[in-house]
């Protein structure tokens, strides 16, 4: 008994100091902070989504910051926990991260909830909407703003060049409706649509406006170059699938390195009309992993 009395009190002992250790300035600046809920060690870590229906690892890109740091924050505070996949569409995309879901009962609409801040948008020329693609969703603002919190992996389905030129078309399109968005000369007539769209969802007077709208978009489309996909993507997306009409749209942010099985099993789950799962699909928890080397997806 004495033995296990002394045991217990060497053990009692390496805790504290483990716990002084963990605390102490020493083993922090060892581990600083990039800013505020994400340490450098973060930054070489992979995100972990453990669900319902199995484990995805993804990784994010370097080469947005901004979305990276914001994710891996609300990893850390374990904000995804419980959160459920309130959209899915087979062969396009699973989407979570509405804070609203989370005991959300059976059958509501979800998506509109969110944290109140956006991240401004980082578009890489590397970054595109392949399989397994992270990608931030985003409401119809002209600055094209990530959500805070939701975002979408890309399940998507293989193209063949005519789908990709009418992909292509689709993209340019969406540009070229942005620039005339962002043109201040248009501004009047922007927020003289979103008004009527507020107010009355169709009408006369709103379908003026939309037409006022698609000849400035196609007068831009006229005298504007237009946007190519890369022949690398092309043939990404002819092989290996993803979405490649949301290219130059939304925000990449990331990568599935493990799991593409497990989104497919997601994607693949019974919907209402909104899109929800009709039984509910969960990230159980969520969090930041040591990084390893994994079979590409």
């Amino acid at each position: 008994m004495k033995a296990l009395v002394l045991n217990s009190k060497k053990l009692s002992s390496v805790t504290v100091i483990f716990v002084m250790m963990m605390s102490s300035p020493v083993f922090h600046s060892c581990n600083p902070e990039v800013e505020e809920g994400v340490r450098k060690k973060d930054l070489v870590k992979d995100v972990e989504l453990v669900t319902d229906y199995g484990t995805i690892v993804f990784r994010l890109s370097d080469e947005t910051p901004l979305h990276r740091n914001n994710f891996i924050r609300l990893v850390n505070q374990g904000f995804y926990d419980s959160l459920l996949f309130h959209r899915v569409i087979n062969n396009f995309l699973v989407q979570t991260g509405d804070p609203d879901s989370k005991g959300a009962p059976t059958g509501s609409n979800l998506g509109a909830a969110d944290l109140p801040y956006t991240i401004p948008a980082e578009f890489s020329p590397g970054l595109y909407h392949r399989r397994g693609a992270i990608n931030a969703a985003r409401n119809d603002n002209p600055a094209r703003a990530s959500s805070s919190t939701q975002f979408t992996i890309i399940q998507g389905r293989t193209y063949t060049d005519s789908t990709l030129n009418a992909a292509e078309a689709r993209i340019n399109n969406w540009l070229a409706e942005n620039r005339v968005i962002n043109n201040p000369d248009n501004k009047a007539l922007f927020d003289l649509r979103n008004d009527l769209m507020r107010r009355r969802p169709e009408n006369d007077s709103l379908s003026i406006v939309r037409n006022m709208i698609r000849v400035l978009t196609e007068a831009d489309l006229a005298i504007t170059p237009p946007y190519r996909i890369p022949e690398a993507h092309r043939e990404i997306y002819r092989t290996i699938g993803g979405a490649a009409h949301l290219d130059q749209n939304y925000t990449v942010f990331g990568q599935v390195v493990k799991g593409m099985e497990v989104v497919d099993s997601i994607a693949g789950v019974q919907t209402n009309r909104s899109d929800r799962p009709l039984e509910d699909v969960r990230i159980i928890t969520a969090r930041m992993i040591r990084r390893r080397d994994y079979q590409d997806q």
